[in-house]
C-alpha cells in the first residue's frame, strides 16, 4: 500500500497537467477526442488511488474496506479497462489515418464521441454495475472481512470469475491489435521515406523508437497483471481459507502486478507528448507562459523590495 501512496503525488501532478492541457485542446480530430477520454480515465484512477490504498492498510476500518470492495475498487478496475480500450482504439485510429488515409473512419468526430461514450457505458454497465449489485451480502454479523469475495453471493462469485476471464481475453486481444497496428504504421512511414528517396536514418529510428515505446509501455504495465490474474481469481473464489500458502503467494503476485499496471497512469502523460503534436505544442506553450509569469512576478517582487535611493 505504501507504493500506492508514493505513486499518488507523481500521478496527480502528471495527470493534473495533462487534464489542464487537454481542456485547452480543441477536438479537431478523433484522436484528440480519444485522448481527452483517456486523460479523464487516468485522472479518475489517480483520484481513487488514496482510497484504494487506505482500505488495504492493516488498521483500516471495516466500513472503508466494504465501501472499497463494493464501489471504489469496482470503479478503479472498470476505469482501468476503459484506459486499455481507449489505448487500443487510439492505435486503430492512427492505423486508419496513416496506413489507410482515404478511409473516413478516422475522420468522423461524431463517430469518435459515440465510440468513446460506448466504451464508458460498456465497461461500467458490463463489469462495474453487476459487481456492485451482486456484492450485496450484509456485513452486520461479520466480525472480520479480509476478502471482497465474502460480500458476494454464489451468483456474484460466478459473475466475478467469468468477468475476470472475459477482461483477460479482451486485454490480450487489444494487445495483438496494438502490436499489429503500430507495426503497420511503422512500416508505412518507413516505406514513405524510401519512396521519397530520403536517407533520413535518424527519422526512421525515431519512428521505430516511438512504436517500441508504446508497445513496451503497454505490455510491461499490464502484461504481468493479466498473467497472474486468472489463477489468482480461481484461488480467490474457490478456496474457503485465504490463509492457504498458495493463495497468499498468488495474492502477493497479483497485488504487485496490479501496482505495476497502475503505474501506466504515470506513463500515459509522457506518451501523449510522443503521440500528439497538438498536446506537445500546447504543453510547451503553457510551460513557456508559466515561466514568463514567474520571471515577471519575481522581477516585480525584487523591484518592490529593493531599497530606494536617496538623493
Amino acid at each position: 500500500q505504501v507504493l500506492y501512496f508514493l505513486m499518488f503525488p507523481v500521478a496527480l501532478l502528471l495527470n493534473g497537467v495533462a487534464a489542464w492541457v487537454s481542456l485547452h485542446l480543441k477536438s479537431t480530430s478523433t484522436f484528440v477526442v480519444y485522448l481527452k477520454n483517456l486523460v479523464a480515465a487516468d485522472l479518475i484512477m489517480t483520484l481513487l488511488i488514496p482510497i484504494k490504498a487506505a482500505s488495504g492498510l492493516p488498521g483500516a476500518s471495516k466500513q472503508l474496506y466494504v465501501l472499497s470492495c463494493r464501489y471504489f475498487s469496482v470503479f478503479f478496475y472498470s476505469t482501468q479497462y476503459t484506459c486499455i480500450s481507449l489505448l487500443g482504439i487510439i492505435s486503430v485510429d492512427r492505423f486508419f489515418k496513416i496506413v489507410m488515409p482515404c478511409s473516413k473512419l478516422g475522420q468522423n468526430l461524431t463517430l469518435g464521441k459515440l465510440i468513446s461514450g460506448a466504451v464508458w457505458a460498456i465497461q461500467f454497465g458490463g463489469t462495474a454495475l453487476p459487481n456492485i449489485i451482486l456484492s450485496h451480502k450484509s456485513v452486520t454479523n461479520m466480525t472480520e472481512i479480509n476478502s471482497c469475495m465474502k460480500l458476494k453471493a454464489p451468483a456474484g462469485l460466478e459473475f466475478h470469475e467469468g468477468a475476470v476471464i472475459f477482461v483477460n481475453v479482451f486485454f490480450w486481444f487489444v494487445t495483438v491489435v496494438i502490436v499489429v497496428c503500430y507495426i503497420c504504421i511503422a512500416n508505412k512511414v518507413i516505406q514513405s521515406f524510401r519512396n521519397s528517396g530520403s536517407n533520413n536514418n535518424q527519422g526512421k529510428q525515431k519512428i521505430k523508437l516511438r512504436v517500441f515505446l508504446v508497445v513496451i509501455v503497454f505490455f510491461v504495465s499490464f502484461g504481468p497483471y493479466h498473467i497472474v490474474r486468472i489463477p489468482y481469481t480461481f484461488l480467490q473464489v474457490n478456496f474457503s481459507s485465504h490463509t492457504n500458502c498458495s493463495y497468499v503467494i498468488s495474492k502477493f503476485a497479483k497485488d504487485l502486478s496490479l501496482w505495476l499496471a497502475t503505474t501506466n497512469i504515470c506513463m500515459d502523460p509522457l506518451l501523449y507528448v510522443f503521440l500528439c503534436r497538438e498536446f506537445k505544442e500546447k504543453l510547451l506553450s503553457t510551460m513557456e507562459k508559466f515561466s514568463i509569469s514567474i520571471k515577471s512576478a519575481s522581477a516585480d517582487n525584487t523591484e518592490s523590495t529593493a531599497p530606494q535611493r536617496r538623493f
